[in-house]
């Protein structure tokens, strides 16, 4: 199973593996970036899906945006929030403090932001500590400082693959189900532009449109190499500017069991 990143949107991951075993399957491996990678690590690391979107629903945005830095920092802070709450959430929602000690191998994707190089950590990559790797993985730029593994500085995944198919292409399995919850040009503008500083608007703007370009030439390089194992692509429906709607979760979740029931039926796979 591939997972993307998408903030709170994620949550549509725990509704994506519950059909996947309702359908009769079990992941066999994770790769996953960002906020995606914390809820395949937290799943991987025993947790059950309802318990895991329990405790995503009950820390609440408040818990994870807590003291933003902006208003007294300005343009010389090195990120807009503090990193802290963030961890704290990681370290709730995943037990576990190692990869080996997870029950599915666990891919997570990070990039180096010195050489723009995509990194993997986990299982057949690179060892890290697991938090410090989901915390380095969902190190946005602008929102989060980046984390230093070995003396390089790492920053979210997304940013080279928010669904990060180009690792899994690499992977001898049978199928790969990928489900994403990421920026796209499916989706419609909002309503109403969300109340946030226009710098940070054009920010996020930018980085959507980059992120849903990458995608949708990682969906075409796949499905054009017929060497590939077979993909199921689950997209559901989201919206932009949630990052951060962690009240909307169970929404989410619903949804994402919806859509993944949907794509399993159409190759014939949903029990």
């Amino acid at each position: 199973m591939v997972l993307s990143g998408g903030g709170a949107k994620t949550a549509a991951h725990l509704g994506a593996c519950r059909a996947v075993r309702e359908a009769g399957f079990e992941p066999s491996w994770f790769v996953a970036t960002s906020m995606g990678a914390v809820v395949a690590a937290g799943l991987a690391s025993g947790v059950g899906n309802d318990e895991l979107l329990e405790r995503i629903a009950s820390v609440g945005a408040r818990g994870i945006v807590r003291d933003p830095l902006a208003p007294v920092g300005g343009l010389y802070l090195q990120s807009l929030l503090k990193p802290g709450p963030l961890r704290r959430l990681i370290e709730e929602l995943v037990p576990a403090r190692r990869f080996a000690d997870l029950s599915v191998p666990l891919t997570v994707t990070a990039v180096d932001l010195d050489t723009g190089e995509l990194v993997l950590f986990g299982a057949g990559a690179q060892v890290a500590p697991l938090v410090d790797v989901l915390c380095a993985s969902c190190a946005l730029p602008l929102y989060y400082p980046p984390v230093v593994l070995g003396g390089r500085r790492y920053g979210d995944g997304g940013l080279r693959g928010v669904v990060p198919l180009e690792p899994a292409a690499e992977l001898d399995v049978e199928m790969v189900l990928a489900v994403d919850v990421g920026p796209g040009f499916d989706v419609p503008p909002p309503a109403e532009l969300p109340r946030v500083p226009s710098m940070v608007r054009a920010h996020d703007e930018a980085v959507g449109i980059l992120m849903a370009a990458n995608s949708e030439s990682q969906l075409a390089l796949w499905r054009a190499d017929r060497t590939r194992p077979p993909l199921v692509y689950v997209r559901p429906r989201v919206e932009r500017h949630a990052t951060f709607t962690v009240g909307r979760v169970r929404e989410y979740a619903i949804e994402g069991r919806r859509a993944t029931r949907e794509a399993l039926d159409r190759w014939g796979l949903d029990s």
